[in-house]
């Protein structure tokens, strides 16, 4: 069984964490949390309005036999503006400021060690004003806050680019990315990469759950969005996993697509192409066919839900 660990950052507006560290091949996933000393439960009217003294932040949930510690604090430094004392970008309060928390000593070393690197590496003009802070007490953030990068792609991408935070990046780092397409190469099988990221499509009736019934929930094999559930998959006779619907459709993007002579509708993923929904399904489900490439999909057994971050879903499996 693999050994997972947690890291734990604050760095601005926690809506700019999530999509950064689930994209690294390693992390398994990243929630958005308040944190301070205290045990008072935070809420974001709270936290926004600055009646607390918390920081917005991510717990990151990671293995450390694919992506280790080092790397996940060199990929938080090239996030933020480490010499901003106040704010980070558009954001103003303490809510906004940045710190780096450990959770041993280990972590301890290798945060201050970083922080001593950027100092003396003659980068910035001022102090790097980050903090380096115990572990204390977290609480996570409110149900819409999390994976807001995928629930409210638009409003997300226009906030990116209006707070200043993408500019600052490319003009301190230049063309510095930490979700290179050779990382996400080496994280999936070339059919899942062709299928989710060159628009691919796998073989009919070869491939590995056009014909599995088991009770399980689908999710994307880069990002693990959940997508499907076994509850509403049925055989289409086409050779692909068909369901009559996703989830929650808040999840996935429909776009059209012209790529062959007919107009069609693509389903994918920030992360993912998936592949299409089609107006011939079952009647009395609404005539829908999400038709779905296996190399985009991973699944989680119904038994596995409870206790992980997809227990919600095991309502689905009532009755």
């Amino acid at each position: 069984m693999e050994y997972l660990k947690n890291a734990y950052f604050a760095w601005g507006c926690f809506w700019c964490l999530e999509s950064i560290f689930e994209a690294q091949n390693g992390v398994k996933e990243a929630i958005v949390w308040y944190i301070w000393w205290t045990k008072e439960t935070a809420t974001y009217d709270m936290v926004s309005s600055w009646k607390t003294d918390h920081r917005e932040g991510i717990k990151v949930i990671y293995d450390p036999e694919i992506i280790s510690y080092e790397t996940l604090v060199e990929i938080f430094w090239k996030q933020i503006d480490p010499t901003d004392e106040w704010w980070q970008f558009a954001d103003r309060g303490l809510q906004y400021t940045t710190a780096i928390y450990y959770s041993d000593d280990v972590e301890k070393l290798i945060a201050i060690t970083s922080k001593l690197e950027l100092e003396n590496s003659g980068k910035f003009e001022k102090e790097i004003a980050t903090k380096i802070l115990p572990f204390t007490t977290f609480f996570d953030a409110e149900e819409y806050h999390q994976n807001y990068y995928k629930t409210n792609s638009t409003r997300y991408k226009i906030y990116l680019k209006w707070s200043g935070r993408e500019d600052y990046k490319h003009k301190t780092w230049g063309d510095y990315k930490v979700d290179k397409k050779e990382d996400l190469k080496n994280k999936l099988t070339p059919l899942q990469y062709k299928v989710t990221q060159e628009w691919g499509t796998e073989p009919a009736f070869d491939n590995e759950y056009w014909d599995v019934h088991d009770e399980w929930i689908y999710v994307d094999i880069v990002d693990w969005t959940p997508l499907f559930s076994s509850t509403d998959k049925y055989d289409s006779g086409t050779g692909w996993p068909s369901f009559t619907k996703p989830i929650d459709r808040k999840l996935i993007e429909e776009e059209d697509d012209y790529k062959l002579s007919s107009k069609r509708t693509e389903v994918k993923t920030s992360s993912s192409h998936l592949w299409h929904v089609f107006a011939d399904g079952p009647k009395e489900k609404w005539w829908q066919r999400y038709c779905i490439n296996s190399a985009s999909l991973k699944f989680i057994p119904k038994d596995k839900l409870k206790g992980s971050k997809y227990e919600k879903y095991l309502k689905l499996f009532d009755g």
